[in-house]
């Protein structure tokens, strides 16, 4: 072996030495570099003879190109290990199922809410909307709620800064001061009409939207939805209150054979009252009668708080839970499933 091909073996065995592209760049330094092996001998070719310097720097040139790919060989056999260190930290396993964007859906009492306002607008029914933070006026007063009343109490109403001390503000308790708003609007509307003795259009509306009350139970929460339904008229009475809210029931249970009880109650802005039940004729809830609305012809001091005269206008009115109607579609049990924010629960509306 002469002495060039001693010098490839070397470069060589020094890349292969090399752990790190720095320790390689080192190895390269002495074989390749400004003061390496390589370059001294080209720089002795200066002091051979005319006709041996080209047989001996075509040698010279002939080393330096293996040693140049002994050292690409290695740079690459470096970058290869890298690369093979760096898959095996950031491995997958492939064989897993993939991480899909679960697909939404509305909330089961937005579905409900819908199906209420789609049965009610097939009636001719609108709907209202109103505030959330409501006056003492339009939540109890313009709907005959007098002052010692429970539900005008700390501790069955969540009173808000704001108002006065005789006209406080308050979380609405019900979606009912929303038929006042909306009545009083109508009125101011016709009030031409009305002042001329001629009629005007009936108010028939629903007011649909969240509530609040000092209650937290597997039935009741301290947010939750209600729908109040209004008829104003001048000839609508209790027969059209059992006719509407009977073909409500039967449509969003889809069950013609239910069967509807109207039970003497009192409400202070209805007389007369009455709890509407109802009664599957099937499935597991057959033969058991269940509450789901209040209602009862609009009391007279109601109408003169809309703007009307009771003795022309008369009307009746119902309030119901979607909640509840919500949870006895699907058959859940317990009301607070529906606010907790369980995506398993949820996803079953989809």
């Amino acid at each position: 072996m002469n002495e060039l091909d001693a010098l490839v073996e070397s470069a060589r065995a020094g890349f292969a030495q090399a752990g790190t592209p720095a320790d390689l760049e080192n190895a390269k330094a002495r074989y390749l570099g400004k003061a390496g092996r390589i370059t001294e001998l080209m720089k002795g070719l200066g002091a051979l003879p005319v006709d041996e310097k080209k047989s001996r720097g075509a040698a010279i040139n002939l080393a330096k190109q293996a040693i140049e790919t002994a050292l690409a060989e290695r740079r690459q056999a470096l970058a290869d290990a890298e690369m093979l260190v760096q898959l095996r930290a950031e491995a997958l396993d492939v064989t897993l199922p993939g991480r899909q964007r679960g697909q939404g859906g509305l909330h089961p009492v937005s579905l409900t809410l819908e199906r209420i306002e789609a049965i009610f607008g097939s009636m001719g029914f609108e709907v209202a909307e109103g505030p959330e933070i409501e006056s003492d006026w339009f939540n109890f007063t313009a709907l005959n709620t007098p002052e010692d009343h429970p539900a005008r109490s700390m501790h069955d109403t969540f009173y808000v800064e704001g108002g006065s001390e005789k006209a406080p503000n308050l979380l609405r308790t019900h979606t009912s001061p929303m038929q006042i708003r909306h009545a009083v609007q109508h009125v101011k509307r016709h009030r031409a009409a009305l002042d001329a003795g001629r009629s005007m259009p009936e108010i028939r509306v629903i007011a649909p939207g969240r509530t609040y009350r000092v209650d937290s139970d597997a039935t009741h929460s301290p947010m939750f939805h209600q729908c109040e339904g209004l008829w104003i008229g001048e000839n609508v009475s209790f027969k059209d209150l059992k006719f509407v809210f009977t073909d409500f029931c039967r449509t969003f249970f889809e069950s013609d054979d239910l069967v509807l009880r109207f039970r003497p109650s009192f409400f202070p802005f209805t007389e007369p009252s009455a709890e509407i039940d109802i009664q599957f004729q099937h499935g597991p809830l057959a033969g058991r009668w269940l509450e789901v609305a209040g209602s009862g012809q609009v009391h007279p001091n109601v109408v003169r708080n809309m703007g009307l005269d009771p003795e022309r206008h008369i009307g009746f009115a119902f309030g119901m839970g979607p909640d509840r109607l919500t949870m006895l579609r699907y058959g859940v049990n317990d009301l607070r499933l529906f606010f907790d924010g369980d995506i398993r629960f949820l996803a079953q509306f989809r």
